[in-house]
């Protein structure tokens, strides 16, 4: 038994003597953990091609032809002599007056305040809110 010990411990320490080794050192390669910043573009574009998401941006940019645009400008003219005539029966000519208005589902809300005439509209079907400040 200690012959076949002695045995273990020789051939142990002639094995050991024979191997060697060195410490093992971490050495990041990506840049945003203290790697190489020469590895960016290379990890980038591994990256971008491994990728095969595409992302849907969701806007469509396609130019309006002139006869949207006319339309459209023309509802515009018509809504805002609309609203002019209306506030010209409402108010005469004189300018707005303190107080609470309701047209429809709008309630406007005419109050005076330090920095002139405070306009609040509020819509009642859906609970917008819109707070208009006309300056003195």
């Amino acid at each position: 038994m200690k012959k076949l010990k002695f045995v273990f411990t020789v051939s142990f320490v002639c094995i050991s003597s024979f191997v060697f080794s060195q410490n093992i050192v971490y050495k990041p390669i990506n840049p945003f953990f203290g790697g190489d910043t020469f590895n960016y573009q290379q990890l980038l574009a591994s990256a971008n091609a491994q990728n095969s998401f595409e992302e849907d941006s969701g806007f469509d940019f396609t130019q309006a032809t002139d006869l949207e645009n006319f339309t459209e400008s023309l509802n515009r003219q018509l809504l805002n002599s609309l609203s002019q005539d209306l506030f010209q029966q409402q108010f005469g000519d004189q300018s707005l007056s303190v107080g609470t208005f309701v047209f429809g589902s709008l309630v406007v809300e005419v109050t005076p305040s330090n920095n002139g005439l405070s306009v609040n509209i509020l819509d009642t079907i859906t609970g917008e809110q819109t707070q208009i400040t006309i300056p003195n």
